[in-house]
């Protein structure tokens, strides 16, 4: 990877990670056609800090509110008894405990399906149905269901099922955020709605883990074949970063006026393109063995894991 390439795949981030298009799938589509390979796990790792970031700097006010608030309630300020303690009667402390369970699934499912989601799911032709499945989907959901709900009638069922949704990324092509806004759709939210919620609901899951990810992954950065180079590296999470910053802006913009009919629009189409790049042979299904043996050298006790599973699949 060199440092134009580096620029390309930070833009790239930015420019899908917020939106239901899923960022993964762009990363693997488009890192395989320009590298021939998968971009690496310390790269992708420290240019996704950056989109987080972005989100943080954005949602800081309401940030600030939920952790004192919650804080506050859990240390008595409302009263001693536990459902005071709990957030009962204060907005921003239930929006911290919903924003907690919603982050259960993804937390689990992602340590028990690692081996699963770093190997048979990283198929291209998974990705390709993923994205056309989820794209017609959220069509049709966001064209059906009514718009009666606001971030303040969150309760904790829906805060697990919007967990559920957002646990539903590990699968490269569903996208993060368009597991959670189909599922917020479906439930009744706002479309405005439906996108805080899950901006809010990825900061601790994407934020956290892509922290401990980037710190194993710099450990083992020079050994990462694919791996750019400290300078261009870092420029392109400030692009991811800035860039991202303004995506936010313009995609709640975007949903308080319009429905998600574009995006999954976008989606189908894409499935369709990718598809035919996969029965032509410019893309293949599966990421060589020596990509899949750099990105796991974050786990090295995986390697072998890895490389059998996808010879498997080949």
């Amino acid at each position: 990877m060199n440092f134009f390439q580096a620029i390309i795949l930070g833009i790239v981030q930015a420019l899908t990670e917020y939106l239901p298009v899923s960022s993964s799938a762009h990363i693997r589509i488009i890192g395989d056609l320009m590298l021939g390979a998968d971009p690496g796990a310390a790269f992708t790792a420290i240019i996704q800090i950056g989109t987080e970031l972005a989100v943080i700097l954005y949602f800081r006010r309401d940030i600030i509110n939920i952790l004192s608030h919650w804080f506050g309630c859990l240390f008595g300020k409302n009263g001693p008894d536990w459902r005071a303690r709990m957030g009962r009667g204060d907005k921003y402390a239930t929006l911290g405990w919903n924003v907690i369970i919603g982050s259960i699934p993804i937390i689990i499912l992602g340590f028990t399906l690692q081996n699963i989601i770093e190997t048979s799911l990283r198929n291209l032709w998974i990705t390709v149905t993923v994205l056309f499945l989820f794209g017609l989907l959220l069509w049709i959901v966001d064209a059906r269901s009514r718009q009666i709900k606001t971030m303040d009638d969150m309760n904790y069922r829906d805060a697990f099922l919007f967990g559920l949704g957002q646990s539903m990324a590990l699968i490269p092509g569903v996208s993060r955020s368009g597991g959670t806004i189909t599922v917020g759709r479906a439930l009744g939210y706002t479309r405005e709605s439906a996108v805080r919620l899950s901006f809010l609901m990825a900061i601790p899951a994407v934020f956290g883990s892509g922290l401990l990810e980037a710190v194993k992954a710099v450990k083992n950065a020079g050994t990462d074949r694919m791996f750019p180079g400290w300078i261009p590296t870092i420029i392109a999470m400030i692009i991811s970063f800035l860039l991202g910053y303004i995506v936010i802006i313009g995609f709640l913009k975007f949903v308080s006026t319009f429905s998600y009919k574009a995006f999954s629009i976008y989606r189908i189409g894409l499935s369709v393109i990718v598809a035919l790049l996969l029965l032509f042979g410019a893309l293949k299904p599966y990421e060589p063995v020596k990509a899949a043996s750099a990105a796991s050298v974050v786990n090295p006790v995986s390697i072998v894991t890895v490389e059998q599973s996808a010879a498997a699949v080949r």
